[in-house]
């Protein structure tokens, strides 16, 4: 059963996301060569805390980390290790936080020093789907509709779009229905309504769309061993149109973009 959101509601849940939106800005200040995941992790707690707030991933599902940290060709729920970041590396960050009983859910993918230009583009075009998707979350379209123009936008470039994972319906819980699919039919799925809360996050591969889990029972990769790219942003649907709860400032803040 989809829970929809009271005016108020939405209020504490854009607090939450923004909560993760300055820990995400303070990750882009350190994401360089040589720092740790394992360091991040740490950082990310802290702040968190500090904010009146507890980290959303931390313990739920016996998660240990409170950022899923993901390199390259690993597509979600990396754990942090002690191996630094090289030059080149893409990085998936995906943080929660959990503020008054609501969540927060975000995540952007990083590049760490020179990055490859084919590289560059996977992360573009993954960055403009999660944009499209949002477009579509609107009252009187569909959730399917989301996923349709992700697709679309995936694989005009020649990606693959992950099918084995979604978006989710957000609130008191981090995982609420409906499941965002990234991929889709137009006019298919349950209707859009004013007060819905879902976390879009488009993951889209260089090359094929299938996946696998790693033996840590985590770590999510590609399954051709290419890279993978990760967005998500919080959307609330107040007066027909999505808002973004989140945002993604704080990071181009501190990446100077």
């Amino acid at each position: 059963m989809i829970k929809y959101k009271t005016p108020q509601e939405i209020e504490i849940m854009r607090e939450a996301a923004q909560i993760v939106s300055r820990t995400l800005g303070l990750v882009a200040k350190h994401m360089k060569p040589g720092v740790t995941p394992k360091f991040l992790d740490q950082l990310a707690e802290d702040y968190i805390r500090s904010q009146n707030a507890i980290p959303g991933f931390l313990g739920l599902y016996g998660c240990p980390s409170t950022l899923l940290i993901s390199v390259n060709e690993q597509v979600v729920h990396g754990l942090p290790t002690e191996r630094p970041f090289e030059d080149g590396d893409i990085v998936s960050v995906d943080c929660g936080s959990v503020y008054k009983g609501y969540y927060g859910d975000h995540a952007y993918t990083f590049e760490v020093g020179e990055v490859k230009p084919e590289v560059k583009k996977l992360l573009e075009v993954t960055k403009e789907c999660l944009y499209l998707g949002i477009a579509e979350a609107k009252a009187g379209n569909r959730i399917e509709d989301i996923g349709w123009a992700i697709q679309q936008h995936a694989e005009k470039h020649g990606y693959g779009v992950v099918r084995d994972l979604v978006g989710h319906g957000l609130g008191k819980e981090l995982h609420e229905e409906p499941q965002v699919p990234n991929y889709g039919r137009r006019g298919r799925g349950k209707k859009i309504q004013n007060g819905l809360t879902i976390a879009i996050e488009p993951m889209i591969n260089m090359g094929t769309e299938k996946v696998m889990t790693l033996d840590d029972k985590w770590t999510i990769v590609t399954a051709d061993g290419k890279p993978s790219a990760h967005f998500e942003h919080d959307i609330a649907v107040v007066d027909g149109e999505p808002v973004i709860l989140s945002t993604f400032d704080f990071i181009y803040e501190a990446l100077g973009k």
